[in-house]
């Protein structure tokens, strides 16, 4: 078992990764004193529940824990108010308390909703995550949690950092390739951001990671956790460095809005992102390389790296207004300066993004 520290004083927490780790659910609940007199939420969606659900409850139940789910459909419609305020029900029906614990068992969406639904019930309560994809190493760290609103992602939200990660690599192996692809999109972005080694890594075992190599896998997830938890740790609340994992995303983002939240998956959207913010580097003077190496790499993972056809740009640029990083008239972007280092530029002109847009249209996909 890897342990990845994410260090914030008296709110530290581990994410734990290995094989096997939903086995010792409830030893691990227990070791973090998690309370066994209030009942458990556990949140998962109806790809997760056939696969784990009855494999939780009874290794927490053994352990003691009154556990009550809830499964909602899966997918990024269900980051919604309605399904939020069903999972709220749930909750005050079942007779949590302030002492009770939300356990999110599934991948970013459910991470999402679950920690949100944990940060608002009776003004924030514990949770857990229980990531089950390889997307959700990157969103399951750092307290971030949200629903959508239809015109903007992530709008409605707060910081609520998790008692901790426990992350069961064999839960992956159920994945569907274009998950595995769209999950290893975040990976890459970190060592995009970080660390140039990691990003040459990836390049070199892509293959490996694609087939879903345990080992090869374990690493790069505690790679990536690890850059992640030293960015939040110095960061929490993003009033600073931690915009730095938001690479790709201020494209991507507005991509996902544009498809409705289901068109493209959140890996994908964030890879045309990161070879849009390549392109907007360069076109700032930067080094030329950039921007093939960030192609290549993406389209090792067989990563989209073009806006599929017939998105408009007024349509992009629109949901780009209602980003959080639109301040001031001006977009905020996080642009590489190299391979492993970027920065957070605030003064990016609509012209500009426009301008690359229209250059992500006309991109040509080599995988």
């Amino acid at each position: 078992m890897r342990t990845v520290q994410v260090e914030l004083g008296d709110r530290s927490y581990p994410i734990y990764i290995g094989e096997g780790l939903l086995e010792r659910a409830g030893e691990l609940f227990a070791l973090h004193e998690i309370s066994r007199k209030s009942k458990l939420l556990i949140v998962t969606d109806d790809h997760i529940a056939p696969h784990y659900l009855a494999l939780l409850e009874d290794r927490l139940q053994a352990e003691g824990y009154q556990t009550k789910a809830h499964v909602v459909p899966g997918g990024e419609a269900s980051k919604s108010l309605q399904v939020y305020e069903e999972v709220m029900t749930t909750a005050i029906q079942a007779g949590l308390d302030r002492s009770s614990t939300v356990v999110a068992l599934g991948g970013g969406v459910v991470g999402d909703l679950a920690g949100f639904v944990a940060a608002t019930y009776m003004r924030g309560i514990d949770f857990v995550q229980i990531p089950t994809t390889i997307l959700a190493h990157d969103s399951s760290v750092g307290g971030k949690v949200a629903v959508n609103h239809p015109l903007a992602k992530n709008m409605i939200g707060a910081f609520h950092q998790p008692k901790l990660v426990l992350y069961d690599l064999n839960t992956l192996l159920t994945l569907p390739p274009r998950e595995v692809r769209s999950g290893l999109a975040e990976v890459v972005k970190h060592g995009l951001i970080w660390d140039e080694a990691f990003a040459g890594w990836c390049d070199e075992h892509a293959a490996e990671l694609l087939a879903l190599n345990l080992p090869a896998l374990g690493y790069a997830l505690e790679r990536g956790c690890s850059i992640k938890a030293q960015v939040v740790s110095g960061d929490e609340r993003e009033n600073g460095q931690r915009a730095i994992l938001n690479l790709g995303h201020t494209i991507g983002h507005a991509l996902e809005a544009v498809g409705g939240y289901g068109t493209l998956l959140h890996g994908e959207a964030i890879s045309i992102g990161m070879v849009g913010s390549a392109m907007l580097a360069v076109g700032r003077g930067k080094p030329a390389d950039i921007l093939p190496r960030t192609k290549s790499l993406l389209e090792k993972f067989e990563l989209p790296t073009a806006i599929p056809e017939g998105w408009e740009d007024e349509a992009i640029l629109s949901a780009m207004m209602h980003d959080k990083k639109f301040r001031e008239d001006q977009m905020v972007f996080v642009l590489p300066d190299r391979i492993g280092k970027v920065n957070i530029v605030k003064d990016m002109t609509v012209a500009e993004v426009k301008d690359v847009l229209g250059r992500l249209r006309e991109e040509k996909q080599h995988v």
